[in-house]
Order: structure tokens, then sequence, then C-alpha cells
């Protein structure tokens, strides 16, 4: 991970973090699609986090509650800080559903995942 980017050109166009599907994400991208498609519901969530126990503890409650859901879906753990900053993210832990920051800076218990998710249409 490079701190500075001496040598690069200004106009050098910044990549968008990739979605689960493996394409990349668009920021005008609303909750309801993901990959420029419409989703009914949640297709992907990821935890951001440095790796630190209270990122480590949110991925654990966030795969916890979507388990309870009954969802089948992979949650996904980036600590990859390259990328989490490709998410604008400046305070971890945070969640990521469907390609949207919808939670940073603080742990969530289970329960609060499973609220959150439940009103992001899941």
């Amino acid at each position: 991970m490079a701190l500075f980017n001496f040598g690069k050109k200004k106009d050098e166009e910044k990549k968008a973090p990739a979605c689960c599907c493996g394409s990349a994400a668009k920021a005008e991208e609303s909750p309801k699609t993901c990959c420029g498609a419409p989703v009914d519901g949640i297709c992907c969530v990821k935890v951001l986090g440095a790796g630190c126990k209270s990122c480590h503890e949110q991925y654990e409650n966030v795969k916890a509650a979507v388990k309870a859901m009954g969802l089948n879906i992979e949650v996904e753990y980036i600590t990859d800080m390259e990328k989490v900053m490709g998410y604008g993210v400046m305070s971890m832990p945070a969640i990521v559903v469907n390609e949207q920051v919808v939670s940073m800076g603080k742990v969530l218990k289970a329960s609060d995942v499973e609220k959150l998710l439940r009103k992001l249409g899941c």
C-alpha cells in the first residue's frame, strides 16, 4: 500500500470497489441495485476493518445475523486498507450492504445488524 502516489497522473481514474459478483460497483447505484441490476433484497454484505479485535467481532456479529435470518449469502471480511478507503470509510468497523456503506465506526450486536438488514429490505 502506497501512502503517496508520486509519479501518478492526476487525471488517472480511481477504481471503484469490486462487488461480490466480481464487477466494479458504481457509486450512483441505489441500495436496491447491485452492479446495475435491480435487487430484491440483499445480494452481498461486507465488513470492512483493520483486522483488530472489534472489527473481527463485527464480522462475527454480521455472520450470526445473516445466519439467524436464514439468508443464503456469504459475508465478506475486507482488511485491505486500499479497498476499505475505496468505500470512503474513515472509521472502522464498517458494514457494506449491496455496495452501500450502512454503518461505520461502531460494533453492532447481531440483533442490531438483523434490524438494520430488515430495514434495508430483507
